[in-house]
């Protein structure tokens, strides 16, 4: 048993090694390092286990020079047999020849003036990077190269050990050259080893999941699983690391997404526990519903209200996502689940992340309730309200004569008190973030009401099992009667003219059209509306040009924009670097639209301004409507038979398949034309060409997952999602629903294989970890 020093003036006692002790205590960090891994969110021993590398290199088998080939990825390990800084015009590049026996490589770095100085000949150096070939020779090179010096034969033998004839660990850096890889490697080493214990002694990383679910599951021990995730043992292929695919790293990702599940599963058996309003579905009820459909429900929505009714009816508060397509009828599902609330004698509020949509929801369920032969108190609340108005509002909402509230975030002012809320739908969740969502749950009152969270954003299942978790799903994935698909082209800018006589003839038709643009105006980099991924603008503006000459030709080879006898010929139209809407609406209106009716609508508009504009849309009193991206949720115009998204490079998936839905409401066939700028990134024209391919909001949704990943699915960070160590959303779907699916079992079926001690362990490492890091579960 180690004796403890004795306490310094400002230290603490000295206490043996554990994972919950503060990093600063691990041998080679102390307080200064601790301040700067802090700020990386590692604040004990165990934090620094959970980092791991983010790629390894294969130091057993290094290539030789003679075996690259050009195109592919490889390390290389060589001697530096000389440098030179080259100043050119453009930028300062570092060359660095190396060299195995008689053959040689260059590798190239641009704007590498901060590598002077660092290498000198005869060093052994670790190269990581794509192969390329080289003009000058029939050599290989690497242009900027990942690299680590390595270690000459007077280091010491742990160094050698860590970094020499093995699969070696790479880290990313955790600030600045002094805490990189060679500096990782070794305070993780030196950490596991400590943990580990003196050998026959117990580990210091104890097990937090039962021994029968790692027999059953194949799966290593912790303490195995972090050692070998760190340092692979050898035989390990590289396929396997880089996909996380070996053993230690299915273990450690499946670890972690069991506590993110059961944590959920938890809070799901505590919202069971609630207090609820059984509510009643009796013949009045079914009567009231069938009543107001304006059509005969899809099987889908049957279903979606089948589900929500089930809910409704236990004592316990619902707490539900309806998923749907654009146009796929949640708003009905919705409204027949509010009449079972207002029938049993409770209020209904439906919360909408803009006032235009909470307007619109507030049109759309007095016409729809208008059927019924009873007569409903339906009351609009937003915050663009006069005060009077206001007021009167919150006195019906206080009374309960208010049946229906329908709002924006105006509805979890403090002001706003219900008398008998019972149920609550929130549409489009992600706008509003997860506290205001429990804000408006726990409005006063002793029972719970129920939640009924609309979105029509389609959520893969795996962010909808993390995002949603401690909600149950409903999907509605077909459409309703009369919804006809809609005709989505691709077409480069200097086709516009095409279009606009396109738009013209849709116009002579009878129908109605939206041009819908990225920016507001000219070249202003503060507006709100070009909300999509900066990192792959900067990638279409890197990407070159289109000659001209080119782009006509390819232009000629495409097929008719639309058929022959909808679509005159081409006219090349002068390119534009960014085409803003209120520039283009002077432009249209004057020029391809005049005498159309041209309205123009966007974010800097207030809302009165927004209301009038939509409503005159809506009324058929504006043929064209050229709008930024204010009209991607919930603007519903039936007439509206043509969409003309201008630089849809610029739009993620999401925001191009909410704009798209806005047309087809109506029985008129309808088209969307997804218009290009000059420089379209590959991972655009990707986006692009899915959009043509398939109207599927779904399918579109896992794509979109896919190439983003999952912290940018929503265009910024969803609130109070969890973040992750280890397991990454996209590559690990199958290891989320294995650790969905034993979570549930864990939580809620009897297991004789599994011990109490067991069983205590495991909520207690949920309580404490988990608890710290998500704030999943009330301490204790």
């Amino acid at each position: 048993m180690p004796v403890a020093p004795p306490a310094a003036q400002g230290h603490q006692p000295f206490k043996p090694l554990a994972l919950d002790t503060p990093v600063t205590y691990v041998r080679g960090v102390g307080p200064k390092v601790a301040k700067v891994l802090e700020e990386k969110g590692i604040l004990v021993a165990e934090d620094l286990l959970y980092h791991l590398p983010f790629r390894y290199e294969d130091r057993q088998h290094p290539r030789s020079l003679d075996e690259l080939k050009p195109g592919e990825t490889a390390s290389v390990i060589a001697e530096i047999r000389g440098t030179a800084l080259l100043r050119t015009r453009r930028m300062p590049i570092f060359e660095m020849t190396v060299g195995q026996g008689n053959l040689a490589m260059k590798c190239i770095w641009f704007n590498g003036s901060y590598l002077q100085g660092r290498f000198h000949a005869g060093q052994t150096i670790a190269l990581f990077g794509r192969i390329e070939p080289s003009r000058s020779s029939r050599n290989m090179k690497m242009i900027q190269p990942q690299f680590e010096l390595l270690p000459g034969t007077g280091e010491d033998e742990e160094t050698l050990l860590l970094e020499v004839g093995r699969i070696t660990p790479v880290y990313e850096s955790l600030g600045g050259s002094m805490l990189a890889s060679r500096w990782q490697r070794k305070v993780i080493f030196r950490l596991i080893e400590s943990l580990r214990g003196a050998a026959g002694a117990p580990t210091l990383i104890p097990e937090v999941l039962p021994t029968s679910m790692l027999e059953r599951l194949g799966l290593p021990t912790r303490e195995q699983a972090i050692a070998h995730a760190h340092f692979p043992p050898e035989g390990t292929t590289q396929t396997a690391l880089m996909e996380a695919r070996t053993a230690p790293l299915r273990r450690l990702i499946f670890e972690e997404l069991f506590f993110l599940e059961l944590g959920l599963e938890l809070k799901r058996r505590k919202g069971r526990a609630q207090l609820g309003i059984a509510f009643a579905t009796t013949d009045q009820v079914r009567e009231a519903i069938r009543e107001i459909l304006p059509f005969h429900p899809t099987t889908a929505q049957k279903r979606a209200l089948g589900e929500i009714v089930s809910d409704m009816r236990q004592p316990h508060p619902m707490r539900r996502l309806l998923q749907g397509d654009v146009g796929s009828g949640k708003t009905i599902v919705a409204l027949q689940a509010m009449l079972v609330a207002i029938e049993n004698g409770y209020q209904a509020a439906l919360m909408a992340p803009t006032e235009i949509l909470a307007t619109q929801h507030y049109l759309a369920a007095r016409k729809l309730l208008a059927r019924s032969s009873k007569r409903y108190n339906i009351v609009l609340l937003t915050g663009s309200l006069e005060h009077d108005r206001k007021r009167y509002a919150r006195s019906l909402i206080y009374s309960g004569e208010a049946q229906l509230v329908i709002g924006t975030h105006a509805l979890i002012e403090e002001k706003v008190d219900f008398a008998r809320l019972g149920l609550v739908v929130v549409d489009e969740q992600h706008r509003f973030g997860v506290l205001q969502r429990f804000r408006l749950m726990k409005k006063p009152g002793e029972a719970e009401p129920d939640v009924l969270v609309m979105t029509a954003t389609p959520i893969p299942r795996t962010l909808a099992l993390t995002l949603y978790g401690d909600l149950d799903g409903s999907v509605l994935d077909e459409l309703p009667p009369g919804r006809t698909p809609i005709v989505t082209r691709s077409v480069p800018g200097e086709r516009q003219e095409e279009v606009w006589e396109f738009v013209c003839k849709q116009v002579g038709l009878g129908r109605q059209a939206y041009i819908v643009y990225p920016v507001i105006e000219g070249p202003r980099d503060d507006q709100p509306e070009l909300d999509f991924a900066a990192a792959d603008a900067e990638a279409a503006q890197a990407a070159p040009p289109v000659p001209a000459k080119r782009a006509r030709k390819s232009a000629k080879k495409q097929t008719a924009l639309f058929t022959p006898e909808e679509m005159p010929e081409t006219k090349p139209s002068p390119k534009q670097e960014l085409r803003a809407a209120t520039d283009m609406y002077e432009q249209l209106r004057s020029g391809a639209f005049h005498g159309l009716r041209v309205g123009l609508l966007h974010g800097r508009l207030d809302a009165d301004e927004k209301d009038v504009v939509m409503r005159r849309f809506q009324r058929g009193e504006i043929d064209v409507l050229v709008s930024t991206t204010v009209i991607e949720v919930g603007v519903d115009v039936p007439n509206a038979s043509v969409m003309v998204v201008d630089h849809a490079e610029r739009f993620g998936l999401a925001q191009l398949h909410q704009l798209r839905g806005r047309v087809g409401r109506g029985s008129a066939k309808s088209y969307c034309i997804l218009m290009t700028g000059e420089r379209v990134s590959p991972q655009a024209e990707e986006r692009l060409q899915a959009m043509v391919r398939t109207q599927n909001g779904f399918e579109l949704a896992e794509l979109d997952l896919t190439m983003r990943g999952p912290g940018e699915f929503f265009g910024t960070r969803q609130a109070g999602a969890p973040t992750f160590r280890v397991a990454n959303l996209v590559r690990d779907r199958e290891i989320l629903e294995l650790a969905k699916q034993e979570a549930a079992r864990f939580a809620n079926q009897p297991d004789d294989s599994i011990t109490e001690a067991e069983r205590k362990r495991v909520w207690n490492h949920l309580r404490q970890a988990w608890q710290r890091r998500y704030g999943l579960l009330e301490a204790g």
